[in-house]
Parts: C-alpha cells; structure tokens; sequence
C-alpha cells in the first residue's frame, strides 16, 4: 500500500516538475506577466509539497532492516527516481532566479527576449496543480518578493537533498533498472506502427510489375534504334 502511494506521489511529483519547467522556459519572453509569475510560484511550492510527503513515505522503508530484498530494490528505484526529480527541480527553480532577476517585471531596463510566443500558460499549471482558475494578484512588487522567496526555497531544497543523502545512503549507480532506457516509449510506438510498417514492408518486396519491366525494355530497344540511325545518317553524309 505504501509503494503504490509512493508511486502516485511520485508520478504527482513528476508532472509538477515538468510543468515548472515549461513555465520557467518562458520567463523573459513575451508570455511573461505577473500571472505567469504567480503559476511560478505556486507550481513550484505544490512540487515541494510533494517532496516532503515523498521523503517521508520513502525514508522509513528504506530505514527498515527488516525489509524484504525484493521490496528494498522498489523502494529504491523510487527513490533515485525522487532525487532525479529534486535535481531538476533544484536547478530549474535556479534558472528561474537568474531569469527573474535579470526581466524585471515592473522596471525592464533591457528588452526582453521575443521568443514569439504568445498568450498564457495557466492551462498548464491548472493541470499541474489541478484547479481551474489562477487569480491574478496585483502586487506591483510581487517579483521582488516572489525572488526572495525563490532564494530561501532553493536553499531548502539542497537542505532536503543533503538531509535524504545522509539519512538513506543510496548510491544511483547500484540501483538496477526493470527495463532498459526508454522501453515503455518503444513498445507504445512499435504497436502503433506494427501494421503500418507490415505493409509498407511488404509492398517494398513485392516483384516490379511485368507490364511495366516490358514496357521500359521496349522503349529502351526503340531509343538504341534511333541512336544508331542517327549515327548512320551522319557518316552518310
């Protein structure tokens, strides 16, 4: 039972982590606002929120003694999965400090970066951390304090980080993997393409057409013909 919500947790956790990073991405450009600074902010404290219940739920099996071989290797795929996922987070939530502090929202002293993007990613963030809409706060100084805030979270980020290295001694290099890189995207794209590939295969193979073979060697006999006649013409005269 606490595997399979570790995993839930986890998968949460994942596409939270996804989203910041699309959101991240567009600081600076021409989708930037307040609003996308907001979904910033929030996307990044649900992401967090899920660290600490993973953290949780993971630390204390893994703790156990007692626990199964068999079990131990799951809870320890999942736990390199979570810190690959903190790594990410920890160095998009950088990126977006950098960014943030260098596209001021309120006193842009450069250009900011057209990207050609348009429009507002709150859909994004609304499936992320599953609500509909985003309220727009007008704060003229949100950004301002929204980076200090960013400052402190990262700072408790790579606590967390070193907190779980210190307390679960895991190295990702022993953990075995259940299926090689990327099986799962090969095996959804090999069913979809298997019929397709069948028969495009399959008409590659098929013999050239007899009539079509015939017709090529008549014109080719026709054209030798008129070559030569050319030829004979010429020295004739």
């Amino acid at each position: 039972m606490a595997k399979e919500e570790c995993k839930a947790l986890l998968d949460a956790l994942n596409k939270a982590t996804a989203c910041y990073h699309h959101l991240v991405l567009t600081i600076g450009g021409s989708a930037d606002s307040q609003n996308l600074r907001e979904e910033l902010q929030k996307t990044r404290q649900k992401a967090q929120e899920l660290a600490v219940a993973i953290r949780t739920r993971l630390t204390a099996p893994l703790r156990d003694r007692g626990l199964g071989a068999e079990e131990r290797a799951e809870f320890e795929r999942l736990w390199v999965a979570f810190s690959g996922c903190l790594d990410l987070l920890e160095a998009d939530m950088r990126r977006a400090l950098a960014l943030g502090t260098e596209f001021p929202l309120h006193a842009p002293r450069r250009p900011l970066v057209r990207t050609g993007v348009e429009g507002c990613a709150t859909g994004v963030a609304a499936r992320a951390l599953s609500v509909r809409s985003l309220r727009h706060e007008a704060e003229r100084d949100f950004d301002v304090e929204d980076l200090h805030q960013l400052e402190l979270e990262i700072l408790q980020v790579g606590e967390m980080i070193q907190d779980m290295e210190m307390k679960v001694n895991v190295p990702r290099w022993t953990v075995q993997p259940r299926q090689a890189a990327g099986a799962e995207l090969l095996s959804s794209a090999s069913a979809g393409v298997s019929s397709v590939g069948g028969v495009s295969i399959e008409q590659r193979s098929r013999p050239c057409d007899l009539s079509k073979a015939l017709a090529a060697t008549i014109f080719s006999a026709v054209l030798l013909a008129a070559v030569a006649l050319a030829v004979c013409v010429a020295k004739l005269s």
